[in-house]
């Protein structure tokens, strides 16, 4: 079936945008955090493969890293736990700690791997204890008391980790031999224990660390929005500061955007917070002029 002059033009004008992009982008260093509806749908996940895949292919060197906390939870429902959360925090006693890393280092890594793979590329799947590449912190919370009088209640939530230092000598040494990083959240402790990571924080210190030219946290949502909910698709760190201050960025929306803002303060170019429900929101993010998402910079 030919195209149509019309649906030829259309296709035309999109390689055509999408040049520049891949000029100013070849050699580079993109993150992207991999979440959401983006990895429970069929369509969704085959689509974020193609997107990793074609930007390897272009010479881009993409680093995935995942989460899975639904997975997670459907494990431990299986055997009989009962799921626990302090601040948002999934608590992480010692088995439940086995089963987040069965699922994280093991079944959600090696799927993320098989698709990649699937689709010509060649991934390979790490957590942050292969060759040292995460060092994590034991995470303690703190809880006010309901009187004031009272110093703040420390929490202990158990395997939760905060990164220490990220080591990015094998994620470099993949890049450069042409394999696609998939980084499980997962850090290890001076005192050899293993921590769970939030993916964000991970996805977040380790575009820092590489000085990536993007970090992408793609999400259930279409990005940042104003109080009307429309769509803010170009921020400054100023103006992130303002929509804080005045409440319109709030809720389970405020920390990615910290993560976000942390990273561009940190030397990463730009920080995207994208709508992982859109087909191909990756490409359309990097290589289009509309984008699918909010995208923060300096």
């Amino acid at each position: 079936m030919s195209l149509t002059p019309t649906s030829a033009a259309d296709r035309a004008r999109i390689l055509t945008e999408a040049l520049p992009y891949l000029q100013r982008f070849r050699g580079k260093t993109i993150v992207i955090k991999y979440g959401g509806n983006a990895m429970v749908d069929d369509a969704l996940k085959q689509g974020f493969a193609r997107d990793v895949v074609l930007m390897k292919l272009v010479g881009i060197n993409p680093v995935v890293v995942h989460g899975g906390g639904p997975q997670i939870g459907k494990l431990l429902e299986r055997i009989g736990k009962k799921s626990e959360f302090v601040q948002g925090m999934r608590v992480t006693d010692r088995e439940t700690m086995d089963v987040v890393e069965m699922v994280l280092g093991g079944l959600v890594n090696k799927e993320i791997v098989n698709l990649i793979n699937r689709q010509g590329g060649k991934a390979v799947g790490l957590s942050g204890k292969d060759g040292g590449l995460i060092r994590a912190n034991k995470m303690m919370l703190t809880r006010r008391s309901a009187d004031e009088k009272l110093p703040p209640e420390i929490v202990d939530i158990g395997h939760v980790g905060e990164v220490k230092a990220i080591d990015p000598q094998l994620v470099a040494l993949l890049d450069n031999a042409e394999f696609i990083p998939v980084i499980a959240p997962i850090g290890v402790g001076e005192d050899g224990e293993t921590y769970n990571i939030n993916a964000d924080v991970v996805a977040g210190k380790l575009a820092i660390t590489l000085k990536a030219e993007k970090l992408i946290l793609l999400t259930n949502t279409s990005g940042v929005l104003d109080r009307e909910g429309k769509l803010l698709t170009g921020l400054s760190v100023k103006q992130v500061h303002d929509l804080i201050g005045d409440g319109t960025i709030s809720g389970g929306m405020l920390p990615k955007v910290n993560y976000a803002l942390d990273a561009v303060l940190s030397g990463v170019r730009t920080a995207h917070i994208i709508d992982g429900r859109v087909p191909h929101a990756v490409l359309l993010e990097v290589f289009t002029d509309e984008g699918v998402g909010t995208l923060i910079r300096s």
